[in-house]
C-alpha cells in the first residue's frame, strides 16, 4: 500500500479546518459578536447576560463545530450521532424551563417594600407596558404575523427572560435577534431613557422632593407573593410559570424560615441558569438567521417599544402629578420598564442632577419592580391570544 504524501495529508487537514468552510455572513457574525464583548467587558452593559450571549454567537457561527446541531436516528430509530453541546443545553430555552428559573432569583433579589409602600405606582408600571401593544401593532402593519409581533413587542417591557420565554414558545425562529435587541436595550437603559425623561417633563417636575414612604410590615411583605400569585394567575394563567416562580422566590426571602433555598435562588441557582440560558441563546444567532432585513426590523421595532414604554410612564406620572397637587415626580414613572434596578437608578440619577437633594430611588423602586409584574402579565395575554 503507497504511503500518502506528506502534502496530500496537509491539504485534507486544512480543508477540514473551519478556515475552509467559513462565509463572509460567519464573519460578519463574529464582528458582531466581537462587539458585543467589547460592550460587555469595556463598558460594562450588562456583562453578566451580554457576555455569554456574544460567547455563544461565536460558538454558533464557527463552521463545521456542530455545537447546534440535532442529533442522527437512523431508520430503526437508534441513536446514531448525538448532538451538540449547546443543542441540549437549549431544551432549558425550547421547553421554557430557564426563565422561570431565572425569575425564580429575581424574586429572592426583590424586595417588594416599596411596590406596598405606595401602591399607586403599580399603575405607572402598569403605564409602560403600552409599549409593548403599540409596538405589537406596528409590527403587525409591517406584516410580521401574530406570533411574532408579540414576541417583537414584549422587547418594550425590558424584560429579557420574559422576551425569551415569550419568544421561545411564540417565534423561535426570531430568538436570537430578539433576545440581543432585548438586553441590548436593557443594557443602554441609562443612555435611551433620560433624553426622553427630559422632554417630557419639566425642571420644575424633575425638581419635586417626594414625601418618605412608609413602613411596611413583615406580614404585608409575605402575604403580598401568595395574593398576588393567586390573583394574578388565575386572570392570565398562561403568566403561572413566571409569575409564580418569581414569587416564590419573594416568599422564600420574606417569610426568613428558608434562608439557605434563598440565598440558592440568589446566587447558585440564578447564575448556572444565566450562563446556560446567555450562551444558548448566544447560540440561536447564526448567520444565516440573523443576518435578515427583518433582524434591522426587529432592533429598531425594539427601540421603538422601549421608548414608547419609558414615554408612558412619565406622562402617567405626570398626571399623577397634576392629581396629587405636585407630590408625585414624573420621573418615577420611567422606571416602570423591568429594567430592574437600573431604571430605577436612572430615575433617581436623573432627579438628583435637578436637586441634589432628591432622593427618588426607593420611589422609583415601586414602578420598577411592578414593571416586571406588568411584563409576565403582559406576556401571558399574547402567550393565550396566540399560543
Amino acid at each position: 500500500m503507497m504511503d500518502v504524501p506528506f502534502t496530500h495529508t496537509i491539504r485534507n487537514f486544512l480543508l477540514d479546518t473551519g478556515f475552509a468552510s467559513l462565509t463572509w455572513q460567519q464573519v460578519v457574525m463574529l464582528a458582531i459578536a466581537g462587539i458585543l464583548i467589547y460592550l460587555a467587558i469595556k463598558k460594562q452593559y450588562e456583562p453578566l447576560l451580554l457576555l455569554p450571549i456574544a460567547f455563544g454567537m461565536v460558538l454558533a457561527n464557527i463552521p463545521v463545530a456542530g455545537l447546534m446541531a440535532e442529533p442522527v436516528y437512523d431508520s430503526t430509530g437508534k441513536l446514531s450521532q448525538p448532538g451538540g453541546l449547546l443543542y441540549y443545553l437549549y431544551q432549558g430555552v425550547k421547553l421554557g424551563v430557564y426563565p422561570p428559573l431565572i425569575f425564580l432569583g429575581i424574586g429572592a433579589m426583590t424586595d417588594f417594600g416599596p411596590l406596598l409602600a405606595n401602591p399607586k405606582s403599580m399603575l405607572l408600571g402598569a403605564a409602560a407596558q403600552l409599549g409593548i401593544f403599540i409596538t405589537f401593532i406596528g409590527a403587525l402593519f409591517l406584516g410580521f404575523n401574530g406570533p411574532e409581533a408579540s414576541s417583537i413587542g414584549i422587547i418594550g417591557g425590558a424584560d429579557g427572560p420574559t422576551a425569551i420565554f415569550l419568544t421561545s414558545k411564540l417565534a423561535p425562529h426570531l430568538l436570537g435577534p430578539i433576545a440581543v435587541a432585548a438586553y441590548s436595550y436593557m443594557a443602554l437603559v441609562p443612555i435611551i431613557q433620560p433624553p426622553i425623561m427630559k422632554l417630557l417633563t419639566t425642571k420644575k417636575e424633575r425638581q419635586i422632593v417626594m414625601d418618605q414612604l412608609r413602613p411596611v410590615s413583615k406580614l404585608e411583605k409575605i402575604l403580598f407573593p401568595i395574593i398576588v400569585t393567586i390573583v394574578t394567575t388565575l386572570i392570565v394563567p398562561s403568566a403561572a410559570g413566571l409569575i409564580g416562580m418569581l414569587m416564590l422566590g419573594n416568599l422564600f426571602r420574606e417569610s426568613l424560615v428558608v434562608d439557605r433555598l434563598s440565598k440558592t435562588a440568589q446566587n447558585e441557582l440564578i447564575n448556572i441558569i444565566t450562563i446556560f440560558l446567555g450562551v444558548t441563546v448566544g447560540a440561536t444567532a447564526n448567520a444565516e438567521t440573523f443576518l435578515r432585513p427583518q433582524t434591522l426590523f426587529i432592533i429598531v421595532l425594539g427601540l421603538i417599544a422601549f421608548s414608547f414604554g419609558t414615554a408612558s410612564g412619565v406622562l402617567l406620572g405626570k398626571l399623577m402629578c397634576k392629581l396629587t397637587g405636585g407630590k408625585v415626580n414624573p420621573l418615577i414613572g420611567s422606571a416602570g420598564v423591568s429594567a430592574v434596578p437600573m431604571a430605577a437608578r436612572v430615575s433617581q440619577v436623573v432627579g438628583q442632577k435637578e436637586n441634589p437633594s432628591n432622593f427618588l430611588l426607593m420611589h422609583a423602586m415601586g414602578p420598577n419592580v411592578a414593571g416586571v409584574i406588568g411584563s409576565a402579565i403582559a406576556a401571558g395575554v399574547l402567550l393565550s391570544l396566540f399560543g
